[in-house]
């Protein structure tokens, strides 16, 4: 699974990136319309999926093709996969993947149950967003402590960044009101 960072890279090198895209019925053996009313042509894919999510909560696939060529090149699987992870990511659905006649086809899985899609998307944040979570962060498990080291390094990086910035930074998680506040008294 692509970073987020991987994701806006090819993003950057591929502007305005558009897809064919096609709702089929799950199960459907039938020659794919792609001039159906199902059909998004030289459509970018997320505001695509968001406005049809219907669709895919009603058990339809979701058949992505480069635009024009109702096939899709494999350079842009991967690319797809992440983003479409993404956008279900608020909606712990889980989706399946599979490359029919040229095609990327996503469809939901109707089988995962809430642990299979907490599961799947709590370990596709820490790929997508590169963040490691089987690594000891060193917070102790105690709360106590725990507020304690975290309080340490929040003073040791504010004393690092005034030295740094004089009076041009502001300590620790200010906002606006706090400092207004204090300049008032």
């Amino acid at each position: 699974m692509w970073t987020n960072k991987q994701i806006w890279e090819f993003e950057q090198l591929n502007e305005n990136i558009k897809f064919d895209m096609l709702y089929v019925e799950s199960n459907y053996n039938g020659e794919k319309l792609w001039n159906s009313k199902f059909a998004n042509i030289n459509s970018e894919i997320r505001d695509t999926v968001v406005r049809t999510f219907d669709y895919l909560a009603n058990d339809y696939e979701l058949w992505i093709a480069n635009k024009g060529q109702k096939k899709l090149d494999d350079r842009q699987i991967p690319y797809l996969m992440a983003v479409m992870a993404d956008i279900m990511i608020n909606e712990e659905i889980c989706l399946n993947f599979r490359l029919e006649e040229g095609c990327l086809v996503v469809s939901t899985d109707s089988k995962a149950d809430i642990i299979d899609c907490k599961e799947f998307f709590e370990e596709f944040y820490h790929l997508a967003t590169g963040f490691n979570y089987n690594i000891d962060t060193g917070i102790p498990e105690d709360e106590t402590e725990a507020e304690m080291y975290l309080t340490r390094l929040q003073e040791e990086f504010d004393e690092k960044m005034k030295s740094k910035m004089d009076g041009a930074y502001l300590e620790g998680n200010s906002d606006l009101d706090t400092i207004n506040s204090k300049h008032r008294e």
